[in-house]
């Protein structure tokens, strides 16, 4: 057993994430956030960015709900060659 407890704490210590990485993440997703990035504070807190990150992925998929939507109804009332050549330049 105790073989058993030394190989899934030696795995365990291998997949653990440094806080310089953890940092380096934030900071990485600091830079993707219109709302962060171009406020003038550098220091933000990672549980913020964390947050903003959650709130801008709702954001979008709010905004792809919306257009696929648009587009739906933008295709039943097209003819149909126009709406195939739409429904052919978006498979590209």
């Amino acid at each position: 057993m105790s073989g058993r407890r030394s190989r899934s704490t030696q795995a365990s210590a291998v997949s653990r994430i440094t806080d310089d990485q953890i940092n380096d993440l934030v900071s990485k997703l600091q830079q993707l956030l219109p709302e962060i990035r171009d406020r003038c504070s550098d220091k933000v807190s990672a549980a913020r960015v964390l947050q903003e990150t959650c709130n801008y992925i709702r954001s979008l998929h709010r905004e792809v709900d919306d257009l696929s939507e648009r587009l739906s109804e933008l295709l039943a009332t097209a003819d149909p060659a126009q709406a195939a050549i739409i429904r052919n330049l978006l498979m590209q």
